[in-house]
């Protein structure tokens, strides 16, 4: 399963959401404002940057919303 680390008020982050929502991707939302979450995102990630996907099963991480949209899309 995906993990999106995100910023409900973030609009990168709503974009990556509205794009799984609508195309029935799923994934684990984590929302950083949960010290757990952000705690998490920095020791993977290493930037308080969000949108952040972490796909565990192919060992892919990345920032930017275009780029995991392009990502799942291409991802199938």
């Amino acid at each position: 399963m995906l993990d999106l680390y995100i910023l409900e008020t973030c609009p990168y982050s709503v974009k990556v959401m509205e794009y799984f929502d609508k195309h029935g991707i799923k994934y684990n939302k984590k929302d950083i404002t949960d010290p757990e979450n952000l705690n998490m995102l920095m020791k993977i990630g290493g930037q308080r940057q969000v949108p952040f996907l972490d796909d565990k099963e192919n060992n892919i991480s990345m920032y930017e919303s275009d780029d995991i949209i392009d990502y799942v899309r291409n991802k199938g």
